[in-house]
């Protein structure tokens, strides 16, 4: 039986309740809400032989980045093609299997070509470019991030139910290329169609963050409270960008009120998506010197049982940050052998944590410790020749800017001011109302004895705090 889904694609289905579970789910996955497991499994129980219910729970097997649940979507992907009689089927379904099979295989890099192979065909599929857009941001390919949805947007028009959804990966995506006005244009377009789009709520929080108008993100963030605080998975990211907002605006207490309210609860206690959160926020805390040990104690906890097997090198970082906060070096040091030893095994070259780790997570990795034991040289020795690759390795600017800080922090107290004051030129130049460079400015030159500039610097960051510039 070939029925159509909601955007009008075909799709080959015995019945149509499969059919109807099956664009819940993907409504679901754009929304980060409901029962995205039990939804995917109820079509695949409605319909046993529902090719792109297979490849939507590999999709999501991976996305979450838990080892376990990418091993056991692999088992089932791989079951269901041993039997399956693919002829059957269409081509873009049959693409759909290949981009999923891919993915589990730890190809990310091609799954994410493949899907936007399906997009140049089939630009109304909906699952292509939602499942593409997450891979995206999971490799750092910012220029993708922006055209994946760019480049189908003359397939849609506003009345299409997702419209708003592909608007607000436009949005994200123009952030991310470093088109702000354009990508708060959009966002808020894709905000006002639809008020309960988490991801384009979260693009234009990152437009205001990039841009240092924290006071306008709180006020954005807070007028919208009611969409994005409840009723969906993304709440705790949400909320780690309202929190940045808050230590831009000196407010570290709110700043871990969040952290011990929100992003560290027994409620979320398991995935490795919510504990980076929690861990990022109290790194850049910890680089001003905040003695958070406790918190990321109970972080590396958490954190601990994420170690094997080696996944996704972002992760890695972040685990490595929480070991170091914690006091807990030894382990930290043994995650890095732990993926020098996985690398030395020679893991097939297609498998993208490969060059993640290798190029990337492991330099990292080290610096993060080396920060912590006060080796600041090495830091620099170990993150200013990849600055301009952290990109590589997944995440967001905002979120990678933790890593630009470390390397920051460390040139200042290692005494190369020369370098210090190039990568605050740098992030004054590109950030001119951020309060945290021009504090980072005055510190800085403060320590070379410069009194008087040190004093205008803190008077900018005061004025900008103040909100008046933002």
């Amino acid at each position: 039986m070939s029925l159509t889904d909601s955007a009008g694609n075909p799709v080959t289905v015995s019945d149509p309740a499969a059919l109807a579970y099956f664009d819940q789910a993907l409504d679901d996955f754009l929304h980060f809400r409901g029962d995205l497991a039990g939804d995917i499994e109820r079509s695949i129980q409605a319909d046993p032989d529902f090719a792109l219910g297979y490849a939507y729970k590999g999709y999501v097997g991976v996305l979450g980045t838990e080892p376990a649940d990418a091993a056991a979507a692999k088992a089932v992907l791989a079951a269901y093609l041993a039997r399956a009689n693919l002829s059957r089927l269409s081509e873009r379904e049959r693409m759909h299997l290949r981009a999923a099979r891919t993915l589990l295989e730890g190809d990310f890099h091609r799954a994410g070509q493949l899907l936007a192979e399906i997009s140049l065909e089939y630009p109304r599929d909906t699952l292509a470019l939602a499942v593409g857009h997450q891979i995206d941001f999971f490799t750092g390919s910012a220029g993708m991030l922006r055209d994946r949805p760019a480049g189908v947007m003359y397939a849609w028009t506003p009345e299409d139910r997702h419209y708003p959804n592909l608007l607000g990966m436009l949005a994200f995506g123009l952030e991310e290329t470093g088109q702000y006005d354009r990508a708060e244009e959009v966002g808020l377009e894709a905000v006002e169609r639809n008020p309960k789009d988490v991801w384009s709520i979260h693009a234009v929080t990152h437009t205001y963050e990039m841009q240092g108008r924290f006071a306008r993100g709180m006020r954005f963030m807070e007028e919208r409270f009611e969409d994005w605080a409840s009723g969906n998975y993304f709440i705790l990211h949400n909320w780690w960008h309202y929190a940045l907002y808050a230590l831009e605006a000196g407010d570290v207490e709110r700043a871990l009120e969040i952290h011990d309210t929100v992003l560290l609860t027994a409620d979320n206690a398991g995935l490795a998506l919510t504990l980076l959160d929690a861990t990022a926020l109290c790194w850049r805390l910890y680089l001003e010197g905040h003695d958070l040990r406790p918190r990321f104690a109970e972080q590396a906890e958490r954190w601990r049982r994420k170690v094997e097997p080696a996944f996704y090198a972002f992760n890695d970082m972040h685990m490595t940050m929480a070991f170091v906060g914690a006091g807990l070096e030894q382990e930290a040091e043994e995650l890095i052998r732990s993926r020098e030893r996985w690398l030395a095994t020679y893991p097939p070259e297609h498998l993208s944590n490969v060059r993640m780790t290798r190029e990337v997570g492991l330099p990292v990795c080290k610096a993060v410790l080396a920060f912590g034991r006060g080796q600041y040289r090495r830091v620099v020795e170990l993150l200013y020749p990849i600055r301009r690759r952290l990109h590589e390795f997944g995440g967001s600017h905002a979120q990678r800017d933790a890593v630009l800080r470390t390397l920051l922090e460390a040139a200042i107290r290692g005494g190369d001011y020369p370098l210090s004051q190039a990568l605050l030129s740098e992030r004054i130049s590109i950030k001119p109302r951020s309060p945290y460079n021009w504090l980072k400015q005055a510190q800085l030159l403060e320590r070379i004895g410069e009194t008087a500039k040190a004093e205008l610097a803190r008077k900018n960051a005061a004025r900008h705090r103040s909100g008046s510039a933002s």
